[in-house]
């Protein structure tokens, strides 16, 4: 009976996913694909839910299945990651406008991303301290205990280590290594790799420039044949938000959501209050945000379903240059260096607000000035090379909480409503990496202006 039921499920899908290539097949616009799929995620998500529960295994296997369109389309995203990142940095150096910019476009670009995360953390500050959250309040059960069993092998290593060491792990002692994104600080290290071969081509330009221009030709080719294939996954899109949603509404844990609602809450009034600071920013500078928040949300709306920063470059990079007009070498830059340093949510808001819940527990008034501005450095220096990877709040948490001596036990106690808040966290990471983009590049003057005004066309086709 299990596997007939599993089976209806599957068709189910596979009877949504057709509806949705009879959609593309009759021209309906990708931003309409992409909310329609999200919709019908919710739906089916939730009738599995409401039907057979989170656990049982009609709902366990089903999911299993679906993981092949959900997971499976993130994986062919995330397989493009790291050539993207590398290709895409060295590529900057080769188109002439950034080589004359390059020191101010990287400085501008990392410090908005740091600037922002600072603020993020103070949001995240105010957000715990206005909801009154405690970290003392929170109940271990056997999930929880077994993530935080799990949490003390990994804070061990982080303990041990001094921040210069930390700062030595960013280095790419073995740049090809680093491609198979086997470090959690390889994508910062692929992109000091991409950066010095950049840095080496402008020296091979000026003392052999047929040298210099037959390696851009070569660069400029790859760029292209890998952007291609970035165009054909996109197209999946809409397919992947269907299955991933359904998965999230389907397993997501309500009763223990419920329990954390107070903590959801403040995590997404801090989210959004970010956000809209980013929207703030764009507006200082004279650019519209309701034309920003119109562009931007297939790439959120992806961020959001899939949690995944780095399987959303693609759509980033795409974004910024087709949609908000911003040079290629500056979106290059923003969206690879958004990966690893500044990530407003994973890195900023997360273990900021975690900090100021334990902090009673130590002995700490979290009301505190002095503890409120080292809390906010401490952040804005830990978000280096720690949130480009799966799990990345998770590092960025373990980092803050272990450098101001706090305990970490509390970050897995908030086990349950992870998937929920990780959404919201990694679409304001990409968002603040799109506005390090176009903000920079309105600064420098490399922003078209007309395109940022004008009505979204782009299709993923």
């Amino acid at each position: 009976m299990d596997t007939f039921l599993i089976i209806i499920n599957i068709a189910v899908l596979l009877l949504l996913v057709l509806g949705l290539f009879a959609m593309q097949k009759k021209h309906v616009s990708f931003s309409k694909r992409v909310f329609t799929a999200l919709g019908l995620g919710i739906v089916f998500g939730f009738i599995i839910h409401l039907i057979y529960g989170t656990s049982s295994n009609i709902t366990v296997k089903s999911i299993d299945w679906f993981n092949i369109v959900g997971t499976g389309y993130v994986k062919l995203l995330q397989m493009v990651v790291m050539p993207l990142v590398f290709i895409s940095i060295v590529g900057a150096f080769t188109k002439l406008k950034l080589t004359k910019n390059i020191g101010k476009i990287s400085f501008l670009v990392i410090a908005i991303l740091l600037g922002t995360t600072a603020i993020s953390a103070a949001i995240g500050i105010g957000s715990a301290l206005g909801f009154g959250l405690d970290g003392i309040q929170l109940n271990q059960g056997d999930a929880e205990a077994a993530r935080n069993a799990e949490l003390e092998q990994k804070v061990v290593g982080v303990q041990d280590m001094t921040i210069p060491q930390q700062i030595i792990q960013l280095f790419p002692g073995n740049p090809f290594q680093d491609l198979t994104g086997a470090r959690p600080t390889s994508t910062i290290a692929v992109v000091i790799f991409a950066a010095i071969i950049g840095m080496a081509y402008l020296g091979v330009k000026r003392k052999d420039p047929e040298h210099g221009e037959f390696f851009a030709k070569i660069i400029d080719t790859f760029y292209a044949i890998i952007m291609r294939v970035v165009t054909l996954i996109l197209r999946l899109t809409p397919y992947g938000v269907l299955a991933l949603i359904t998965k999230v509404t389907a397993m997501s844990d309500y009763a223990a959501i419920a329990k954390l609602g107070k903590f959801v809450i403040a995590s997404y009034v801090a989210l959004i209050a970010m956000f809209v600071v980013h929207l703030l920013l764009l507006l200082l500078a004279k650019l519209s945000p309701v034309n920003y928040v119109k562009k931007a949300l297939p790439a959120l709306t992806f961020a959001f379903t899939s949690r995944t920063s780095a399987g959303t470059l693609p759509l980033n990079i795409q974004t910024q240059t087709k949609d908000f007009g911003v040079s290629e070498g500056i979106a290059n830059f923003a969206a690879s260096f958004g990966l690893s340093i500044g990530q407003n949510g994973c890195a900023g808001i997360y273990p900021a607000m975690l900090a100021v819940m334990v902090a009673p527990s130590a002995g700490i008034n979290p009301f505190s000035p002095s503890f409120i501005v080292t809390l906010i450095i401490v952040v804005a220096i830990s978000s280096f090379g720690v949130a480009g990877v799966g799990g990345g709040a998770t590092f960025a948490a373990l980092i803050v909480l272990s450098v101001l001596n706090l305990p970490i036990a509390i970050v897995g106690l908030l086990i349950s409503v992870e998937p929920l808040i990780d959404m919201g966290r990694t679409a304001l990471n990409v968002s603040g990496s799109m506005t390090a983009g176009v903000l920079t590049g309105k600064i420098t003057g490399e922003l078209e202006n007309e395109v940022y005004q004008k009505p979204r066309v782009i299709e993923a086709s």
